[in-house]
């Protein structure tokens, strides 16, 4: 993977996350619910398999996520290491805004 492409994915990673996670944080008056909703999202990213056969076939589809997960390349784990690290930011970001007595809807 090109250096430049995994800079831009870096940041575009953080800010795209971290924009819905503040969105979220302010709409639904829950500091850490897009840390929460996250690891769904990257499971999502990541898994070919279908959302139904985790509970029609738990055994192969939590198998086949295991496999991809293991394989993944460090350029992507550090890609999807900062969307976290986006969503993360924006819960403190709310956290420091509310106390400070800003009021968002």
């Amino acid at each position: 993977m090109n250096i430049a492409f995994l800079l831009i994915s870096v940041v575009l990673f953080f800010v795209l996350f971290f924009g819905i996670g503040f969105i979220l944080n302010m709409i639904l008056r829950m500091t850490w619910v897009m840390t929460i909703i996250y690891p769904l999202i990257v499971i999502f990213i990541v898994d070919k398999v279908s959302f139904i056969d985790y509970f029609v076939d738990s055994k192969v589809a939590f198998t086949d996520l295991g496999e991809r997960l293991s394989s993944l390349a460090s350029a992507d784990i550090i890609i999807l290491l900062s969307g976290l690290v986006g969503a993360i930011c924006s819960g403190f970001t709310i956290r420091v805004l509310r106390k400070r007595g800003y009021q968002m809807f």
